[in-house]
């Protein structure tokens, strides 16, 4: 399942980037996780590594992943080594705008289909999924505007 979500913002892409990255400040506005941290040396760029763990319909999910892209101020994009998860490769990208920057968040992510299978499973938590991501996103924006 492929989401697509965006959000424009006056805050410059130095001021939304580590919102983005940072451990701290990304537990501010990622309403559903509970913890995140980096598991390697590297705490940037490509080939880091970090751990996260999300509550998602009352459900705690386990998650570790690896660093694809990194250019510092534009785009973090990482893939899922590990995990509550089939699949799940994330992009973010914040693109400079004459006012601000508008921040994307680009997912692909696969679910495992349950009794409900795979369509019906897909279709609700697509519209969970994407609720939630909504919110993170305004979140993400009261924070870089503050």
């Amino acid at each position: 399942m492929r989401i697509h979500r965006s959000i424009e913002t006056t805050a410059t892409p130095q001021r939304v980037w580590p919102l983005l990255v940072g451990p701290e400040e990304i537990l501010k506005w990622f309403t559903l996780l509970e913890r995140f941290e980096y598991t390697s040396e590297r705490r940037s760029g490509v080939g880091a590594t970090f751990h996260y763990e999300e509550r998602a319909a009352g459900r705690l999910m386990k998650c570790d992943y690896r660093v694809t892209d990194w250019i510092e101020n534009e785009r973090f994009a990482f893939t899922l080594v590990s995990g509550s998860m089939p699949k799940d490769d994330q992009v973010w990208r914040v693109e400079t705008m004459p006012t601000g920057s508008r921040v994307v968040l680009e997912e692909d992510v696969e679910l495992s289909g349950g009794v409900f299978g795979k369509i019906p499973m897909a279709l609700f938590v697509g519209r969970m999924i994407g609720k939630h991501l909504q919110e993170m996103l305004m979140n993400l924006k009261r924070l870089a505007e503050a």
